[in-house]
């Protein structure tokens, strides 16, 4: 997540919205389907199981408890802006503090089996949003899952700081950084699509 401009993501944001919250986002069983997903996905377009994920905008780093009780010993490395997040649980669930604008900066693999951007997109600048974007078309090695809501969508849940962007704008985005939906939040790189028929595409992919 990026630390919005008078936004905080703080114990009080995520004590509210995802371990109070009715909307689910913090729930286990709805992380845990998105995992089973994202995870089923890139292992699909690589052929084999995944070793490694990147998170980018992980908070508290929550996908990190299913994905190594579904993978046992896959690397997971995540990033936040949230001091709160990475203080509290940065040395356990190995996450880094940095914004999607600072991705760029850090030292990263060349590339990962699975990245992970979920619900962060919506709350950032355009400039912040493509920034990150690039970088995560650079390093998806298998498949990335972008969770990303636009002004086209009944949205439940944290308004504050919502980004009113279309559905068109955002696949501008995402073409730009070289990926190519696949249909629920999942896209693969340019490469990775050589390897999928017309139809395993989504709308954009071919």
């Amino acid at each position: 997540m990026s630390a919005a401009q008078g936004k905080q993501y703080d114990r009080a944001y995520f004590d509210g919205w995802y371990r109070q919250s009715d909307v689910g986002v913090g729930h286990r069983e709805f992380v845990e389907r998105k995992v089973l997903l994202a995870v089923a996905a890139a292992e699909f377009t690589l052929g084999r199981r995944i070793e490694s994920v990147l998170d980018v905008g992980c908070g508290e780093g929550i996908w990190r408890a299913p994905l190594r009780r579904l993978r046992p010993g896959v690397s997971y490395l995540g990033f936040d802006s949230s001091e709160y997040a990475v203080t509290r649980w940065g040395a356990k669930r190995n996450l880094r503090k940095a914004g999607l604008a600072e991705l760029a900066s850090q030292r990263l693999a060349k590339s990962y089996d699975l990245v992970v951007c979920a619900d962060v997109l919506h709350y950032v600048s355009t400039a912040e949003a493509r920034a990150g974007l690039a970088v995560i078309g650079k390093v998806t090695g298998g498949a990335a899952f972008i969770e990303t809501f636009t002004n086209a969508d009944e949205i439940v849940g944290d308004h504050d700081h919502f980004q009113d962007r279309s559905p068109a704008a955002y696949r501008k985005l995402f073409a730009a950084a070289g990926l190519l939906p696949v249909g629920l939040h999942l896209y693969v790189t340019r490469k990775m699509a050589h390897s999928l028929v017309a139809l395993e595409k989504g709308v954009g992919g071919a």
